[in-house]
């Protein structure tokens, strides 16, 4: 049994950081790895409760006490095991996954700090690499169906993985050039290193996995061809239209970009750097997009804003804003607001934050300034307040409060609108609802029969851990529709959401 008082004897504690002097001159990840003896003190602190919420605040349905103790007691072989019945890339979401499951830790409600859930996952996801590698599982024989999975993020990977290790052929569509998705070129390496997802990706290989990159489907494979080549076909498109604000004036000036194009220039220079390629920072069309020496302003508070500001740190900005339209958080839970064990809005600091820059609150931005030949020189900003009237959010400026922030290159990171559209939607009969995601019947398919959607195109943006618990069910559903033997695991439905207080 657990060690009914580890949470008394340890405190909460993760491993140091590497040094903001340091870290900031590469791109490597900014934790190192924890050492085994201060995983198992972290370890120790979990009670193995008899209701663990954690289990509901993570959608994957993770076995969490059991790993924890597995890990307290030395058994990593085990907790490996247990790790991965529930969750097929561990070492993607314990670095990126905010951890709901930690918010729902019991040690929350009694007052005491949270048991450090993510930590040891990534622990135990490294260990599985150290003890032996990432072993396939591939089937000793195949079912003679095929599938289709047009788009290579956690979801469409996920559901690769569990239809191909239940015996099916499994294609693997990628419009851009390398397999990974957002996790490829939209997540900075100093957050995830690459040669996580290349060694998940030979894996899915020996596992029967096959992958085509440079396919963009609609328009280098048309839908009906894929159909005819596939008997079902699993949309992960994900949700990259980002959310613009086309009625600020001087939002066609040079210089004011979508968050996501800069990043996904500041990790192609990276991969082309690793591998012994020059390559700039610079838009399809050729457009530089490098923040070296450059005032840079940052508009939203989220993951995607943290992401740029570390981005901006690293290519030797010369100054950075990050702007916020909402005040600055609590630094604890509002019971009142978020109840335990539900998601709570409070301040979070991510290590950019430490790295440098500064985060302005409750303010928007009234203008784009040019400085008279059409490219940004700042941005005229004025401290708001925000409200919900019948639904609708009103944000009011207040009188007097504008000025101007110096801003050479201003990165939009303020969410995203869903699933983009593409020629593929309409050849396959699907439609964006009012959210601009896809709709899912209860069994995970379209409008159009035999046509599955899972992930971001189907959730909206959310988090890694919905992606990958979206893929899972998805593959379970197709393994259904083609006649699979068994049931494969179906961590959520398609309707299921947060925990959430009502």
């Amino acid at each position: 049994m657990p060690d009914p008082n580890g949470f008394l004897r340890y405190e909460r504690r993760l491993p140091a950081r590497r040094p903001v002097a340091v870290r900031i001159t590469d791109w490597r990840e900014v934790y190192p790895p924890a050492g085994e003896e201060l995983i198992r003190e972290q370890a120790t602190r979990c009670m193995d409760c008899g209701i663990p919420f954690c289990h509901d605040g993570c959608p994957l349905g993770n076995r969490i006490p059991d790993w924890n103790d597995l890990v307290r007691t030395g058994s990593w072989d085990a907790a490996v095991e247990s790790l991965h019945a529930t969750n097929n890339f561990p070492e993607f979401t314990g670095r990126l996954c905010p951890a709901p499951c930690e918010a729902a830790c019991v040690l929350g409600l009694g007052g005491q700090q949270p048991v450090t859930i993510k930590q040891v996952e990534v622990e135990i996801a490294d260990a599985a690499v150290a003890r032996g590698g990432l072993n396939p599982r591939p089937v000793p024989a195949s079912t003679g169906r095929s599938v289709a999975v047009v788009g290579s993020g956690p979801a469409g990977l996920a559901a690769a993985q569990q239809l191909a290790r239940a015996g099916h052929a499994v294609t693997v569509y990628e419009r851009d050039d390398a397999i990974g998705g957002l996790l490829r070129y939209g997540i900075p390496d100093f957050k995830l290193e690459k040669q996580h997802i290349d060694r998940r990706l030979a894996q899915l290989a020996a596992e029967g996995v096959q992958f085509r990159t440079g396919v963009n489907v609609g328009v280098d494979v048309t839908a009906e061809e894929l159909r005819a080549r596939h008997d079902a076909v699993l949309l992960a498109c994900g949700a990259l239209q980002g959310r613009d604000t086309p009625e600020t004036p001087g939002r066609p000036l040079r210089g004011v970009h979508q968050a996501m194009t800069h990043l996904v220039a500041a990790n192609r220079v990276v991969a082309a750097a690793g591998d012994g390629r020059p390559a700039p920072a610079v838009l399809p069309d050729g457009t530089p997009i490098d923040a070296a020496g450059r005032h840079v302003v940052i508009i939203g508070g989220g993951d995607t804003a943290a992401d740029c500001l570390g981005v901006a740190h690293r290519q030797g900005a010369a100054g950075v804003h990050q702007l916020d339209l909402y005040p600055e958080p609590p630094h604890g839970r509002d019971a009142e607001r978020d109840p335990w064990p539900t998601w709570p809005w409070v301040l979070r600091n991510y290590p950019a934050h430490e790295e440098g820059g500064e985060r302005v609150f409750a303010v928007a931005v009234q203008e784009f300034v040019d400085d008279g030949t059409g490219q940004v020189r700042g941005v005229r900003i004025a401290e708001v307040t925000v409200e919900r009237r019948d639904g609708r959010r009103i944000v009011t400026a207040l009188p007097g409060s504008e000025r101007e922030l110096p801003a050479d290159l201003v990165l939009l990171a303020i969410g995203f609108e869903g699933t983009e559209e593409q020629p593929l939607l309409a050849q396959f009969g699907v439609t964006r609802n009012a959210r601009g995601a896809v709709d899912a019947r209860p069994d995970w398919q379209t409008d159009a029969d035999g046509v599955f959607v899972a992930g971001d195109m189907h959730r909206g943006a959310s988090l890694i851990v919905w992606a990958i618990a979206e893929g899972r069910a998805a593959a379970a559903a197709i393994h259904s529709y083609l006649g699979g033997v068994g049931d494969l695991p179906a961590p959520v439905d398609p309707a299921r959401q947060p925990l959430a207080a009502r």
